[in-house]
């Protein structure tokens, strides 16, 4: 196990890179919930970078970034370096893991595609979700399988939750953090609005497969245009988008001072 190594330095560059993916969400979340336009998803957001060379030179460096996070968290998963354990509560948290590491590679490839203008980079997220829901369902019991998966969003919407509330996180940090407090609270308001996001995403899924309906399934977009649908919508919406934005921030102060511990296959 070592502090000092490639897969340590893609894991920050990896922080960094999805603190500012959270942060491109968040801000344009607000844009939306103060002109009633429709906020978009993660991909939308690092779509946004690519209208330009130097967004572009971005993209390519969010990837690598991205790329870096997602084997962090293989690593993670399978070498635990942070000690979680084999029990059922650690391997729950392992498992969260590779699924992590799962979605962060699919973004390193949608932003990798995009910083080389390879076709636009491919659909949103909720097309990418509803796709995903009717690729399970044609398999032998995939609908049980959508299920799951929305049993696991939720699951994971949960640990958000417990993170918010716990700030479990603040152990992680090194002695040298500026702001402490500031930053704490931070990451408490930005997991307690990932976890309204994920207990929304997590129910698209369940509905898909109570209702045999890919369609219903959905992604953070589609999450973020339910909040805004809702009595007092701009409001709500607001409120989790300064959340998500906040989390960014989280994320890129993750990126220079959190703790990573790692067994490095590279």
């Amino acid at each position: 196990m070592t502090n000092d190594s490639r897969l340590t330095t893609l894991a920050r560059l990896g922080f960094a890179a999805r603190g500012l993916t959270y942060v491109l969400i968040g801000w344009f979340a607000i844009a939306a919930a103060r002109s009633g336009g429709a906020p978009g998803d993660n991909r939308a957001a690092l779509g946004s970078l690519a209208d330009s060379a130097a967004g572009q030179w971005l993209l390519a460096v969010i990837a690598l970034g991205l790329l870096g996070y997602a084997l962090w968290r293989f690593s993670e998963a399978w070498f635990d370096p942070e000690r979680h354990g084999s029990d059922a509560k650690g391997l729950a948290k392992r498992g969260g893991f590779a699924v992590s590491g799962l979605v962060h590679v699919g973004l390193a490839l949608f932003a990798a595609r995009l910083a080389l203008d390879w076709g636009g980079g491919g659909g949103s997220g909720d097309a990418e979700a509803d796709e995903g829901a009717a690729g399970l369902m044609a398999l032998p019991g995939g609908v049980w399988l959508v299920g799951a998966v929305g049993l696991v969003l939720l699951a994971s919407a949960a640990g958000n939750f417990a993170e918010a509330y716990k700030a479990g996180f603040a152990k992680y940090f090194r002695g040298d953090l500026p702001a402490r407090e500031a930053v704490v609270g931070a990451g408490r308001l930005g997991y307690a609005a990932r976890g309204v996001v994920f207990v929304l995403v997590g129910w698209f899924a369940l509905q898909a497969a109570l209702n045999h309906d890919p369609e219903a399934a959905g992604g953070t977009g589609q999450a973020l245009r339910t909040l805004q649908d809702q009595p007092y919508g701009p409001l709500l919406l607001g409120i989790v988008a300064a959340g998500l934005l906040l989390f960014g921030v989280f994320g890129i102060v993750q990126a220079r001072y959190r703790q990573v511990q790692v067994v490095s296959p590279l």
